[in-house]
């Protein structure tokens, strides 16, 4: 996924799971023991030879993802857009641009990014520290599987399954609630006020797919060139009358149904006079992380209260 792509493609991030024992062993011991007893492990290419103390997250979705597994504590450092929980060690650390010896000033065990920008990985490598890349996510079984991964990286391979579990639960039953019409409904969804939007293909695209909602942008970009991300035009928007529009620039770019309806042309789309016009959270819409069901709900609300 993709975030703000006035000027570059936009990027499209649960509660901690406590760590308690039962044990007498001082300092949790008996976790520990059970964390150490599961390593070697092995995902993909990377190898750890026992569980990482000092992780730095230089992706606002795999942060969220490490402390909803219980791996909070375990990370000393994240990236300047990991605001999420609140509790997450935010730094000068760049996920867009890596520096590789900033990273290493970390002295990390194991570091968790989402691009290999400036090959970064190959630096850290050279400097023999372990890197996991938690690339976009295209699909759910994508978040899913960086999860699971993450779990067994970092000792909490259990709560790692667990939480895909609730999600794949939670996200089953509230696409499951949703109401169904004779007809499918349209919708919009707006990444920044250029109009740069996602079409069906993108990771938020198939979101609304599983809700049963029809994109209007999917024909602005029918022949794939621009990745699942094009630019609409006021008249194409305005000529295709969404039923429901999807703002994910809230936050950016403090967009509302206000300002939606001030502009020139909208006041009469239907989306627009029925105040069917959903504000989301920017990160929750951009990131692929346990929230996603955040995300899922928001579009199966405004599909029951459309429906209504």
């Amino acid at each position: 996924m993709k975030r703000q792509i006035t000027a570059v493609a936009a990027a499209v991030a649960l509660a901690l799971t406590g760590c308690a024992t039962d044990n007498d062993e001082p300092g949790g011991g008996g976790e520990a023991t059970q964390a150490a007893a599961a390593f070697p492990v092995t995902v993909g290419n990377l190898t750890l030879d026992k569980r990482p103390e000092k992780i730095v997250s230089l992706s606002p979705s795999a942060t969220e993802m490490l402390f909803a597994i219980g791996a909070g504590a375990q990370v000393t450092a994240a990236d300047d857009n990991s605001n999420y929980p609140p509790e997450a060690p935010k730094s000068q650390l760049s996920g867009f641009q890596p520096n590789a010896e900033a990273i290493a000033a970390k002295a990390p065990d194991l570091v968790v990014i989402s691009n290999d920008t400036n090959k970064v990985v190959d630096q850290l490598t050279t400097l023999k520290i372990p890197v996991y890349l938690a690339a976009s996510a295209v699909t759910l079984d994508d978040s899913y599987k960086q999860i699971n991964d993450l779990g067994a990286l970092t000792g909490h391979p259990a709560e790692a399954a667990d939480n895909v579990r609730r999600m794949k639960d939670d996200i089953a039953k509230l696409v499951g609630d949703v109401p169904q019409g004779e007809t499918k409904l349209t919708y919009y969804y707006e990444l920044d006020p250029t109009l740069y939007s996602v079409t069906s293909k993108t990771f938020i695209g198939a979101l609304f797919s599983l809700a049963g909602l029809e994109n209007i942008a999917d024909p602005a970009d029918a022949d794939g060139k621009k990745g699942g991300y094009p630019q609409l035009s006021v008249e194409a928007l305005v000529k295709s009358d969404p039923d429901l529009i999807f703002l994910a620039d809230t936050k950016c770019c403090q967009q509302s149904l206000e300002t939606v309806k001030a502009r020139t042309g909208w006041a009469n789309i239907t989306a627009v006079k029925n105040g069917d016009v959903i504000q989301l959270d920017d990160d929750i819409a951009s990131r692929w992380g346990p929230r996603v069901v955040d995300l899922v709900r928001a579009i199966t609300e405004a599909v029951a209260k459309a429906r209504a």
